[in-house]
């Protein structure tokens, strides 16, 4: 299991949403608190609220998508607080555009963010955790990332290059340094606000996730050394869905209503790029 008290704790995208919510819930087991976020007061109104409860907690302002700046940063942070003995890869955005109607940035900005940030936080801390042969690596993906949605190519295919990350990283490290753990968390829409404006077709199945449950879950996989965290439970079965033919399985999620789930998507303050606190044009992942 993965102590979380007495640990040092990195969240990117810590701001707002579940990546406050996590450092909020991390730093009430007894975790030190380290907060990335591209809006410094907000990662410092965290930072604060951590305090008030009487924990530790240090905001910095960040750009994940940056690999000078995320180098840079993370040896300040190696340098001042030591290793980092849990990474929170948390920071992610969405378009929610057809194909056609995604600008070209907006697209490099969904993989510098979504994928490519994985990389460089991930390579900046892991050898401190390799060294010291114990450490807990986060990948918060989505449920996207394990199929295709409409007015998400950019985000699922980012999210589904997450998962592989994960997934390979976790392989390589158990032959290497076993003592270093892996959790991919694949959810649903979230009520952070990230996905304003989606709708579900059966929410008895397919819920809109409360992001307070969400958070709780993700720090409970963290202590409990869980290499993937599913919500709902239904999306454990998508892998077993596959073996069907690709019409039927799109049928099915038509059913389903996954694909006109987002026809209604607004984003936060109604833009058309949402939510990263590490993303020039948005604020937050959810």
């Amino acid at each position: 299991m993965t102590r979380l008290a007495g640990s040092t704790v990195l969240i990117t995208g810590a701001g707002s949403g579940i990546g406050r919510l996590v450092a909020l819930d991390a730093a009430r087991r007894g975790a030190r608190i380290v907060l990335w976020d591209l809006d410094l007061e907000r990662a410092e109104a965290v930072a604060a609220e951590i305090a008030a409860a009487g924990g530790r907690a240090s905001a910095h302002r960040c750009d994940v998508g940056d690999p000078d700046a995320v180098a840079a940063l993370a040896q300040r942070v190696l340098d001042e607080v030591g290793t980092v003995d849990v990474l929170v890869n948390n920071a992610g955005i969405v378009s929610g555009r057809p194909l056609v109607e995604l600008e070209d940035r907006q697209i490099e900005a969904t993989f510098r963010v979504n994928t490519l940030a994985l990389y460089w936080t991930t390579k900046a801390f892991l050898p401190a955790m390799v060294a010291q042969r114990r450490g807990h690596v986060v990948t918060v993906a989505s449920a996207a990332g394990l199929l295709g949605v409409a007015r998400q190519t950019d985000y699922s295919a980012s999210k589904h290059a997450a998962v592989g990350f994960d997934e390979s990283l976790r392989v390589e490290l158990a032959h290497s340094a076993p003592g270093v753990k892996t959790t991919v968390v694949c959810p649903y829409y979230i009520d952070t606000g990230m996905f304003e404006g989606v709708r579900t077709r059966v929410p008895w199945l397919l819920p809109i996730l409360h992001q307070e449950k969400v958070a709780e879950r993700i720090v409970a996989a963290v202590e409990h050394d869980r290499a993937r965290l599913l919500m709902p439970p239904i999306v454990y079965l998508l892998p077993a869905l596959r073996v069907l033919p690709a019409r039927l399985f799109d049928r099915l999620m038509d059913l389903f209503g996954v694909n006109v789930s987002m026809d209604d998507f607004v984003g936060r303050r109604g833009s058309g790029v949402s939510d990263s606190a590490d993303s020039a044009e948005a604020t937050e992942r959810a």
